[in-house]
Formats: structure tokens, C-alpha cells, sequence
């Protein structure tokens, strides 16, 4: 197929049409605005709906509403915006109701800047909302994975009836890069991935535990609830074995560097360049950051490596402590940071690198 020259909010936008989003509601918000004025035009040219709601919060039930008619559908937002939006995320959550959403993260702390950052990890895979819910966190490197996971996140959502998070950010939405984009689904395919959500959907059959399309607020009994939390945790335990990961460099490696999102491509720079000065550094990329591919870390051959370097762009270092869980003290870790709307450097990664190596 091929190549076009796209930028990285547009490139998410026209994936999600081609994976079958009919309805996108949505609003204004640097530096992710390219996502609903992309999909302003491009979803009625395919017989879907756009909405710019009069708020995010507005803009989240509106999405709520329409993934519970069985509608492929989306939002998207940056940072505080996605905080507005947790109480619908929540809800969708707690109905089983399948929706994706993206966050191109901007820099704090709070409101912070509108420049890119990586601060929003606690909140994408610890606390996206209330009630304790876990989701699927995909964390794109570059625009052409931020594509495919795009695609990969409304399988997911509809497949686990669970909403699913595009962890971005500034530099991923903004920057331009050719990729290959999907082949879009007919309008047989969309109509058939509506009707197979004909047993659960808000379709106007009759509502109960079986088959319930909403939450009706304090009309569960407990058992019910703990019966719904005891499903959802066996089914977040069930992701663990799809975890995904990049690897890179690691076998004989005598540093690893560790990193998502846009600082793991940076990373994967310093590594090329460290192993051309002499210095054996490989990378593990978590993929999806939530479920966490502790896996990769347990392959590490401690016997060889010296240190951990942590790299993101996040003061204070926030993914750090997943990594120190999977690591569970078998090497040190040290951390290589930067924020607010800072971009982190290949030459503050070889740097550090250098400092341990040499410390």
C-alpha cells in the first residue's frame, strides 16, 4: 500500500474511520485540535456523526451514549481535558460499554503547558477515574504505531466491551511522518460489527443484569456490584498475556534503557549511538503500559547488566515505579528526566548513560 506523509492527530483520526468510528464528539483543546477538525469533515463523507460538544464533559456522554447503541465510537482530549472526561470514561467502565479515546499529553503541573509531556502516566494507568477500574493503555512511538494501535484499540474495546486508552502526546500528534494506512472497513463490515452488540446494547430490549446497556446510580444491590467487580478484575488479569513490548539490543546488554511513547524513541537513538562508542546499551519499550510487560524485564540477564536507566519526560518520574516493580530490586535504577513541555534530548539519555557506565 502506499506511504502518505501525515501528521500524527490526523493520521489517529483517519484510522479510526478506516477501523469503523461512526461518531466522534469532541472538544477544543491544544495541542490535540487537528482530531475533531479532521473528523469535522471526514466523518460525514463516510455516514457518520461528528458533535463538538459544549464541553469535554458534554462531549464524553455523548460518546457514552452513542458506543451504547453499539456505534463505534471516540473522543479525544489533552491532559486537564481528559480529567473532565473521567467521569463519563468512568461510567463506560462500570457499564461495560466500549469506547476508545486519546490523550495527547501536554506538560504540568495542573493546566500546565500546552507543549508535550509524559505527566499523565498515574492517571492513564493507575486512576483514569473513579471506582478502580483498569483499561488497555496503548503508548504509540511513532505515528505509524500510533495507527496501528488505534485500529488495535477499537478491537480490544469491542471485543472486552472496555473503554481503551491512545496514551500520546505533543510530539506524536504533532509531528508528520509517512505511514501506511489500513484498508478502511466496508459498510457491510460496520454495519455487521453494530449488529453483533445487538444482545447487550441500547437497542430498546429490556434492561437487566444480563443484558444491561446503562448504569442506573444506586439501583445495584452489593452483590451484584462485587459479582461485576470480581468479572472485570478476572478479565484485567486475563490482559497480562497481551502485553506488548519492544526489545531492542538487549541480549548482551550491559545497560538497559527503559522508556514509552515518544522518550523510548529517543532512547532507541541513544542506544545506536552509545553501542558505536563501546558502550553495550539495549532498551525495553513497553507498548502497552497497562497491562505492564513485566516479562521483559524478567529476561534480563542481571548477571551482565549494571544499571536500569529510566528515561521520561516527567519530573517527578512517574513510570519509574512500574519499572522498579517488574524489576524488583535486581539492578539499580537510575532515572533521566525532564518536563513542562521540555522535550527530552538524545544527548542528556548518552549523557547519563555515560555517567553510569563510567560511575
Amino acid at each position: 500500500m502506499a506511504r502518505i506523509f501525515m501528521k500524527g492527530t490526523e493520521a489517529v483520526a483517519e484510522a479510526a474511520v478506516r477501523a469503523g468510528c461512526r461518531f466522534f464528539a469532541g472538544y477544543p483543546i491544544t495541542p490535540q485540535n487537528e482530531v475533531p477538525e479532521y473528523l469535522a469533515r471526514r466523518l460525514p463523507e463516510v455516514g457518520g456523526v461528528f458533535v463538538q460538544g459544549e464541553s469535554e464533559v458534554a462531549s464524553v456522554n455523548m460518546v457514552y451514549g452513542a458506543a451504547s447503541a453499539g456505534t463505534r465510537s471516540m473522543t479525544s482530549s489533552s491532559s486537564p481535558g481528559i480529567s473532565l472526561k473521567s467521569e463519563g470514561i468512568s461510567y463506560c467502565a462500570a457499564a461495560r460499554i466500549p469506547m476508545v479515546y486519546a490523550n495527547f499529553a501536554r506538560g504540568g503541573p495542573g493546566v500546565g503547558s500546552i507543549q508535550p509531556a509524559q505527566q499523565d502516566y498515574l492517571q492513564a494507568t493507575k486512576a483514569s477515574g473513579n471506582g478502580g477500574f483498569r483499561m488497555p493503555v496503548l503508548a504509540p512511538a511513532t505515528v505509524q504505531e500510533a495507527v496501528d494501535l488505534t485500529v488495535l484499540a477499537f478491537d480490544w474495546a469491542d471485543r472486552d466491551r472496555t473503554p481503551v486508552l491512545l496514551l500520546a502526546d505533543g510530539v506524536i500528534g504533532t509531528m508528520m511522518e509517512p505511514v501506511v494506512l489500513p484498508e478502511p472497513k466496508t459498510e457491510e463490515e460496520v454495519a455487521a460489527i453494530k449488529e453483533s452488540k445487538k444482545s447487550w446494547a441500547c437497542i430498546g430490549h429490556e434492561l437487566d443484569y444480563a443484558h444491561r446497556a446503562w448504569i442506573q446510580p444506586g439501583n445495584w444491590s452489593t452483590l451484584v456490584m462485587q459479582q461485576c467487580n470480581e468479572e472485570a478484575a478476572a478479565m484485567y488479569e486475563s490482559w497480562q498475556k497481551e502485553a506488548m513490548v519492544e526489545e531492542y539490543q538487549t541480549e548482551d546488554a550491559e545497560l538497559i534503557l527503559t522508556a514509552y511513547g515518544i522518550s523510548g524513541r529517543i532512547a532507541k537513538s541513544a542506544v545506536n549511538l552509545l553501542r558505536a562508542q563501546g558502550i553495550s546499551a539495549g532498551l525495553i519499550r513497553p507498548i502497552t503500559v497497562y497491562p505492564f510487560p513485566n516479562a521483559a524485564y524478567d529476561r534480563i540477564d542481571y548477571s551482565k547488566v549494571k544499571a536500569i536507566l529510566d528515561v521520561e519526560m516527567s519530573i517527578p518520574a512517574l513510570f519509574v515505579d512500574d519499572v522498579k516493580a517488574a524489576v524488583m530490586g535486581r539492578a539499580r535504577i537510575e532515572t533521566c528526566l525532564c518536563s513542562g513541555g521540555n522535550i527530552m534530548s538524545r544527548e542528556a539519555v548518552i549523557n547519563a548513560a555515560k555517567n553510569i557506565m563510567e560511575g
